[in-house]
């Protein structure tokens, strides 16, 4: 009778062993699992975050290609109802808009560039262009730089 208790202590013994060793893998399995699907879901947002940035770079950067265009374009004389006038007004609303899309997606140093160039653009708008070779150099430096802050929360 000694042999059979030995034998069944051994037996539930090893029952007991093997149940936990199995629970202890499933558990660390499913753990690395979860861990392996966080950082998929984080890598998956980073991206969409990353490309819904670009996009809204994107069309920041030709709406105030459109603008600039306008500044150079501006009649010496024009009356609010003219094309003009109004197709100034609506590219400067989608400026506005879209350099507060910055805001939101952006550092508050990117913004802040934006925010520059977007003024300095506003200025050639409507109060007129009066030295082309000045007003060049200056939205180039200005965009220049609103493009390197934005390039550097990209990387």
């Amino acid at each position: 009778m000694d042999g059979q208790l030995v034998t069944a202590v051994m037996s539930l013994s090893g029952v007991v062993l093997g149940g936990g060793f199995s629970w202890l893998v499933q558990s660390q399995t499913q753990r690395m699992s979860a861990r392996t699907e966080q950082r998929r879901q984080d890598v998956a947002r980073a991206d969409a975050r990353r490309v819904e940035r670009l996009t809204h770079l994107e069309r920041f950067v030709a709406v105030a290609a459109d603008a600039e265009r306008l500044a150079f374009e501006r009649p010496a004389d024009w009356v609010p109802g003219e094309p003009w006038p109004v197709a100034a007004q609506e590219t400067m609303k989608q400026l506005w808009v879209a350099g507060s899309m910055l805001q939101v997606l952006f550092p508050s140093d990117v913004h802040t560039c934006a925010r520059v160039y977007f003024q300095r653009i506003n200025r050639a708008v409507w109060d007129g262009v009066p030295d082309l070779e000045a007003l060049y150099p200056a939205l180039d430096e200005l965009r220049d730089a609103f493009l390197t802050a934005a390039r550097s929360t990209l990387d």
